[in-house]
């Protein structure tokens, strides 16, 4: 086994349609901005605010204070093949 870790490439953006598949998915690093990591958008259990927290964030509401946070279910279309 190899020590060094490998790092996640990004896909390329060969995607079809409006946004090729990829909206809202690259920033931070992705993006090219050097000033902060990448973030993740979550919804409050509480409140139902959009929230934006990268890594080292504390998990909590920025509008109530609320600690449950849901991921948001991804826009690109995910299918599965049935046996």
């Amino acid at each position: 086994m190899s020590s060094q870790r490998e790092t996640y490439q990004l896909p390329s953006g060969g995607g079809s349609g409006a946004g090729g598949g990829f909206q809202g998915f690259a920033s931070g690093f992705a993006a090219g901005d050097s000033s902060g990591g990448v973030t993740v958008q979550y919804v409050c259990g509480e409140c139902a605010a959009k929230v934006s927290l990268g890594k080292g964030d504390a998990i909590r509401c920025s509008m109530c204070g609320h600690r449950v946070l849901y991921k948001e279910r991804t826009k690109r279309m995910v299918q599965f093949e049935a046996r």
